[in-house]
């Protein structure tokens, strides 16, 4: 290893984007690519950054077995770097020679850390490619094959069998497929690579514990690119806080293992909040007039005063009964309309995305034998790609409807934004972002 690359055990990131830059592409074609599971579900929060990956510049022409030798020389000195303050870190030497004497650079894994989709889906569109009929005939014989570890679980948790059942099926397809790239070395790659170096550096080091510890060899600890592990995709920091051994086996195995599964899972939603007999929330009906502005994560009140308000759930039963309900308009005002409650904002914990949180909950509704959504979707919408999203944060902002840095991500900032233009303009404040609005801006 010729040290005088990098003279420093933790190089600059900026002299590690120029070198995988020049390299990534030449590796790329030849490398082989991990096998993961089909995306069913935005990553969790904590897996990957909701903001864009950093523009790169093109590469430099470089000879490739130059370009091959730099990048594993960096690689290299990084991961002993990572070795020196893990050993220091309390991780034994045993579990260090067997988690990095072959660890191995994985260039897809950078390839789709940096991929920055153009197109985006509706939630329609999301909910008819996750809650399928096959998805649910599927779950519902899944929920009747582990039905006395889920049944355990929901008595130690409180947590319904059909909600951890949905989630098995959104994380791995009932286990069908939870990814097999090997978490080591999919959280060094991302640890070299830099762009999110301290969080995969607390990821790695997690994985060494549960290495250390037994739970799992380095052979069968594998799951998505991003470093989420087993049948329901816990990162390793969340396994350690969270994992369960149900079945007294001495470890904790959320990929052999369905007591495991369940109750760790619901552990996982517990400590989130989750409130025993209590549902996700409902589909209602929203009074003729209603304030679509109220129809935000921050208006919480408790059920009774929605129902005054006018309210109704579109079954007709009374609402369930929420001391902090949040109107959900993921659609807008011209989409279905649900009341959720703290159960609801457990799942977010689980997955940061207001369509996946939808998504779980309608299909652990269907497997308990419950309804889909009544009301229309507003099919005729299109999704605002990445650069239109782009496109309307910067007329926002030059209108003085503050929406944030534009960065084709629809956040909390952009949709008041967009609420604050549509008061301006006499149209429902549901802070919905559409092509019409984007070019009634653009017009004006």
């Amino acid at each position: 290893m010729h040290l005088s690359l990098f003279p420093s055990p933790r190089f600059s990131r900026a002299a590690r984007f120029a070198l995988m830059a020049a390299a990534i592409a030449l590796l790329g074609a030849c490398a082989s690519a991990p096998s993961t599971a089909p995306s069913t579900a935005p990553s969790p929060p904590s897996t990957a950054s909701a903001r864009a990956a950093p523009v790169l510049p093109p590469p430099k022409p470089a000879p490739a077995a130059a370009s091959d030798t730099e990048l594993n020389k960096g690689f290299e000195q990084w991961v002993a770097a990572f070795r020196t303050s893990a050993r220091a870190g309390g991780i034994s030497e045993a579990t260090l020679r067997t988690a990095f004497d072959n660890v191995q650079f994985l260039p897809r894994v950078i390839e789709l850390d940096r991929a920055q989709p153009e197109f985006t889906r509706t939630v329609w569109d999301y909910l008819d490619n996750t809650v399928t009929a096959q998805r649910v005939a599927l779950g519902q014989d899944k929920l009747l094959q582990v039905r006395a570890e889920a049944d355990a679980a929901a008595r130690r948790y409180g947590v319904p069998p059909s909600i951890l059942v949905a989630i098995w099926g959104m994380e791995s397809n009932y286990g069908g497929n939870y990814g097999s790239t090997p978490t080591i070395d999919a959280l060094a790659t991302l640890g070299f690579e830099g762009r999110r170096e301290d969080w995969a550096r607390q990821q790695l080091l997690a994985a060494l514990k549960i290495l250390d510890k037994g739970d799992i060899d380095r052979e069968h600890m594998i799951g998505s690119w991003a470093g989420a592990m087993g049948q329901t995709q816990f990162l390793p920091s969340n396994f350690l806080a969270y994992a369960v051994d149900a079945d007294g086996d001495g470890r904790r195995d959320i990929w052999g293992s369905m007591a495991d599964v369940m109750a760790s899972t619901a552990n996982f939603l517990s400590r989130s909040g989750w409130q025993a007999d209590k549902p996700w929330g409902v589909e209602v009906r929203l009074p003729t007039g209603f304030d679509y502005g109220r129809a935000d994560p921050a208006v919480r009140q408790p059920s009774a005063q929605w129902a005054t308000e006018g309210v109704q759930a579109v079954s007709g039963q009374p609402l369930p009964e929420f001391a902090d309900g949040t109107i959900l308009l993921p659609a807008g005002a011209r989409g279905p309309a649900f009341l959720v409650g703290p159960n609801f904002r457990a799942i977010l914990r689980y997955n940061n995305s207001t369509s996946y949180a939808l998504a779980v909950s309608l299909l652990a509704q269907r497997l308990a034998g419950g309804p889909d959504v009544q009301s229309p979707w507003p099919r005729d919408l299109a999704a605002l790609s990445r650069s239109q999203m782009i496109e309307l944060q910067t007329a926002l902002n030059q209108r003085g409807f503050a929406s944030g840095a534009p960065d084709g991500v629809m956040g909390p900032a952009t949709r008041e934004g967009v609420r604050g233009y549509q008061r301006s303009v006499g149209l429902p404040a549901d802070g919905y972002p559409s092509a019409e609005l984007l070019q009634r801006l653009q017009q004006r």
